[in-house]
């Protein structure tokens, strides 16, 4: 099959062929790099990643694949799930498994080899291999797991041992990380339209990711890029403008036959407009949320705003309630709120369907907006959080062997001018009720989240301190700042008792402010809580 397909691109000379997913699957070749493009499930090639699974069930081919993959690409049970069977793949870097279980626990249980960068780095490394540049050189992960120093972003015991992908060089008397180049066989990624050329559109996608460079990237190894659409149109007419792909740089177009349920827009939903930015709808129609934990968390938090600012929300917490907040609040034309994704505006989408938002003010590749993170740098980010210890130090990475893995994380704390982890205070089913009176108790975590040293560094605190950044760790009782000689309580809850509801459940004790604050009651009402006067001063 593999010859006559040669046979058939051959003859077609530039233009790429029209093939089945079946045909197509038969152009990666084992123990090759294969490279997927997409973010959660949007833009997942999902009708290609199915036949390659079940390809390597019915006869064991493709098998020994290196998967490189920018971003997490699964809803715990799709997108790259489906390439997670032992020898199917057998090395994996990624910049996320979050929301991708069963390599989690392919990781965790040893069974492949696993390497985690910085999402931000890896979607700029495309540029670096396309230019045949020697590596990625960047600061960012230094003083971090991915440092070599350190564990070199190897995500467990299997790896340890193996070759380094990443190194420190010093340039003009200064330290940087150079991330290796992984050259690609083979490159999935997906469109909305291939016109009879094979020019691709993604007009329909709600993300524009960093398919062109990860194109250009396999084109300079000689590597052959497959891309699903959901239709073909005659050629003509796409606007040239929209092309997102130029045919000759394509080599095979699968057509979804199952588009309702392979070519979603996203994982919750099949297409919907207004996050793909044909359409405007009211933004505080559908933001507002219950008052929960996360949502007291999220106000917190939220009130270290100024007007006029750039902000961030990462997964979790801050993704979850930060946007619909600032709905309900009515303040979001005084800040303007971004997505790593490319995301300017509107209300992100939560859970399964990180990175998108409905009626963006604009949406721009993903490797270029973390050019800007890593630029300018942000100046607000919202992050989730897992442990802080003594040092500052934060991991939000791997805890335990479960490695989620760090995704924008570390590319955008390393340059944001103020950083704002969002974390419960305890985790594991901490209970909490909340009224006119403060915070009640109810029932505490089953582990600690403030602990002696972090099991991995994610953050670095004496790093962030150098850099003069303002670092707050926020939670539902007590808010940190993290100060030169580590983190200091600045802020308690009214109805949190210092000694047993704060530092009875850490495991190191933390500077104490000379004046602790109490948390301003309003937090914890139904309704808007008036964030528009604390934010404009």
């Amino acid at each position: 099959m593999l010859t006559q397909i040669a046979q058939r691109m051959e003859n077609i000379m530039r233009k790429p062929i029209f093939v089945s997913a079946q045909e197509a699957v038969g152009m990666i070749q084992d123990y090759s790099t294969l490279c997927t493009i997409g973010m959660t499930l949007v833009s997942a090639s999902e009708t290609v990643l199915k036949a390659i699974e079940q390809k390597f069930l019915d006869t064991g081919t493709p098998r020994g694949l290196t998967l490189f993959h920018t971003c997490g690409q699964s809803d715990r049970k799709d997108g790259i799930a489906h390439l997670a069977h032992e020898g199917l793949v057998t090395k994996v870097i990624g910049g996320h498994w979050g929301l991708c279980p069963p390599f989690m626990e392919m990781i965790s249980e040893n069974r492949l080899e696993a390497y985690n960068l910085p999402q931000g780095q890896m979607a700029n490394m495309f540029h670096s291999m396309a230019l045949r540049e020697p590596g990625k050189l960047s600061k960012i992960g230094l003083g971090t797991f991915v440092d070599p120093r350190i564990e070199g972003g190897k995500m467990n015991s299997r790896t340890m041992d193996k070759e380094d992908i990443v190194a420190v060089v010093t340039v003009d008397g200064e330290e940087y990380m150079q991330y290796r180049e992984v050259p690609i066989d083979t490159l999935v990624i997906r469109g909305t339209y291939a016109d009879e050329a094979g020019n691709i559109s993604t007009e329909e996608e709600a993300m524009v990711l960093e398919v062109l460079p990860a194109v250009m990237a396999a084109k300079r190894f000689g590597g052959k890029v497959i891309c699903q659409v959901k239709q073909v149109v005659r050629t003509g007419t796409l606007d040239p403008k929209r092309v997102a792909v130029p045919g000759v740089m394509v080599d095979a177009v699968v057509v979804c036959e199952n588009p309702m349920e392979e070519h979603k827009q996203t994982s919750s939903w099949y297409f919907d407009p207004s996050y793909s930015g044909q359409i405007h709808t009211p933004l505080r129609a559908s933001s507002s949320i219950p008052l929960n934990i996360r949502k007291v968390i999220g106000r917190r938090a939220a009130m270290l705003l100024k007007s006029d600012v750039i902000i961030n929300v990462g997964t979790g917490i801050p993704n979850d309630v930060i946007g619909p907040i600032l709905a309900e609040e009515d303040v979001q034309d005084d800040v303007m709120l971004t997505v790593e994704s490319g995301i300017y505006g509107g209300v992100p989408a939560g859970g399964i369907d990180f990175g998108i938002s409905c009626s963006p003010q604009a949406l721009i590749p993903h490797d270029r907006q973390f050019e800007y993170y890593t630029g300018a740098g942000i100046d607000y980010t919202f992050m989730g959080a897992g442990e802080m210890d003594a040092q500052g130090n934060v991991n939000a990475t791997k805890m335990g062997a479960v490695a989620a893995g760090a995704g924008g994380f570390i590319d955008i704390t390393s340059t944001a001018k103020n950083v704002v982890f969002c974390s419960t205070f305890t985790g594991g089913q901490i209970k909490v009720e909340f009224d006119e009176c403060g915070i009640k108790i109810l029932q505490e975590g089953r582990f600690r989240k403030l602990v002696k040293k972090v099991q991995q560094i994610s953050y670095n605190g004496k790093m962030a301190v150098s850099r003069g950044q303002n670092m707050f760790y926020v939670t539902e009782r007590a808010v940190f700042q993290l100060t030169e000689d580590g983190p200091m309580l600045i802020e308690i809850a009214r109805g949190a008792d210092l000694e047993r509801d704060i530092l009875a459940n850490m495991e190191f004790r933390p500077l104490i402010a000379e004046h602790i604050k109490e948390t301003p009651i309003h937090i914890y009402r139904e309704g808007p809580f008036g964030l528009k006067n604390i934010i404009k001063g």
